[in-house]
């Protein structure tokens, strides 16, 4: 199976969009460097909106992760509600 991943930018807006994509994907693996963390999956990876707000308490949407994303591997499959990185057969 080929690895999807994502790079965020590591400061306090994403500490919990990756605290939310991490339980959301439990075989995912988190790669901290100094400046960005690197979620790395094995075939899919998926951004819930409504496990972001719960940690952060607030509305959000899905737009505001590319603020802070420095980049990703794998196609993207993005609505209203999810993010979803994986690869096609």
């Amino acid at each position: 199976m080929s690895t999807v991943f994502l790079a965020l930018q590591t400061n306090e807006e994403t500490r919990p969009i990756i605290e939310a994509i991490l339980q959301d994907n439990p075989g995912a693996v988190c790669d901290e460097q100094p400046a960005m963390v690197k979620i790395n999956a094995d075939g899919r990876l998926v951004v819930r909106r409504e496990t972001i707000e719960e940690i952060i308490g607030r509305a959000y949407d899905l737009q505001e992760l590319q603020v802070n994303m420095i980049t990703m591997s794998g196609n993207l499959d993005q609505t209203d509600d999810e993010i979803t990185l994986f690869w096609k057969s």
